[in-house]
């Protein structure tokens, strides 16, 4: 197919025109992005709502279809509005064009995460309502902002407010991941974040001495201790083909400062780690080794979590779950190739988990290369098309629970 049919498709073009949108981090200005989603909702007859939970700049987007039993524990089909930032000198087409090649790559950033998503539930919804369907649970298609920067202006706050308590929300689908095989990734549960900052404090002086309980002494052991952890992880990837990533704790030095100049010994040095705990682990005990390894390197180490998330319990994919059910019976009808893992990295899922509401990651992108976060990020028309007839079942079958 040439790139000018692709151009004519419908549901080509709402994507497209979404990708259009730079809602790129940093200061995002949500703008138009807000006026497009409203016309979409117009163009399906649904309602729509934009509310601000946190801040009068950070607006999340509902659009409502009203089931035939509302009393029912309502559907939600969440997706973020926001991208991360670009290098265009990286790029080979502009990163917000959105340009179609002959082989149907739509290029942009958003193709894979998470623009594709959003208009494919609402592609779904268009089928479903052309086809005469009439939900029995309530669904809510909504789109959240700042996930890309932790989520803690979007999603976070969204949930703790009166209007999402209203919504009665009994299961979440949310983004999934990019596949470069036949095999969908499906996310039950994630990782918890953790940022840590270490302050280590020693003797100070001149740099020609052997001083005793110095900061790069000090900080030198911690990290060590936490390398060989992170070695420790890699071995046990290695080793078990049936782990993922997510399966693992993830331990990585991402800032380093202190010091004046080379021949003066400092008073102070900070470290930053970004730790991804998994979720087999056990997180007062993991807390107390990184703090032992402190005082073994010889105290006077100060200890900052300055992100810790709490363990949140994985969504059961087993038959105590029908929500589950309703999506496996989906998968099985259309006959996909579905993974379940650990997500590695995290999304807006974890706030809903955290509710005690199910909740699985989703996105039908298959036999593409992964580019999300990456230069000339692009996914192919076609499977776009096909990722809104899966969406079509699976969300049939959600709201028929």
């Amino acid at each position: 197919m040439s790139s000018e049919k692709w151009e004519n498709n419908e549901e080509i073009r709402i994507f497209r025109e979404y990708l259009r949108i730079p809602t790129v981090h940093p200061d995002v200005d949500y703008t138009a992005c807000v006026e497009f989603l409203k016309r979409q909702a117009s163009s399906l007859d649904l309602p729509v709502e934009v509310v601000y939970p946190a801040v009068q700049t950070k607006p999340v987007v509902i659009i409502k279809w009203q089931g035939s039993q509302p009393e029912l524990s309502s559907i939600v089909l969440n997706s973020h509005t926001d991208v991360v930032p670009v290098f265009r000198e990286k790029w080979t087409h502009d990163p917000f064009a959105a340009d179609i090649d002959e082989e149907g790559r739509i290029f942009a950033r958003g193709t894979q995460d998470m623009k594709s998503v959003g208009t494919q539930y609402l592609g779904a919804i268009r089928l479903l309502k052309a086809s005469g369907f009439q939900p029995k649970r309530t669904l809510f298609v909504t789109f959240v902002p700042d996930e890309e920067i932790g989520g803690q202006l979007g999603m976070a706050e969204f949930v703790k407010t009166d209007y999402y308590r209203k919504m009665n929300v009994g299961f979440s689908l949310d983004e999934g991941a990019t596949s470069e095989s036949d095999v969908h990734h499906l996310f039950y549960a994630e990782r918890l974040r953790w940022g840590l900052k270490l302050k280590a404090s020693g003797t100070s002086g001149h740099g020609s001495l052997l001083l005793p309980n110095t900061a790069g002494v000090k900080l030198n052991y911690v990290v060590n201790k936490l390398t060989e952890f992170r070695t420790s992880q890699v071995e046990n990837l290695a080793r078990d083909s049936s782990l993922s990533k997510g399966d693992v704790t993830t331990v990585n030095l991402t800032q380093l400062s202190g010091g004046v100049q080379s021949n003066v010994v400092p008073p102070l040095f900070e470290a930053v780690f970004d730790i991804r705990v998994a979720i087999t682990v056990d997180v007062v005990a993991f807390e107390k080794q990184i703090r032992d390894w402190c005082e073994e390197a010889g105290g006077g180490i100060e200890i900052d979590f300055f992100q810790k998330e709490p363990y949140v319990a994985p969504t059961k994919l087993d038959n105590s779950n029908p929500y589950w059910l309703a999506v496996k019976a989906a998968i099985d009808e259309l006959g996909l190739k579905v993974h379940p893992i650990v997500c590695p990295g995290a999304t807006d899922s974890r706030f809903i988990r955290e509710k005690g509401t199910p909740a699985i990651g989703f996105s039908p992108i298959i036999n593409t290369t992964l580019r999300i976060h990456d230069h000339d990020e692009f996914l192919q028309a076609d499977i776009y098309l096909n990722g809104i007839d899966v969406y079509k079942k699976i969300i049939r079958n959600l709201a028929e629970v």
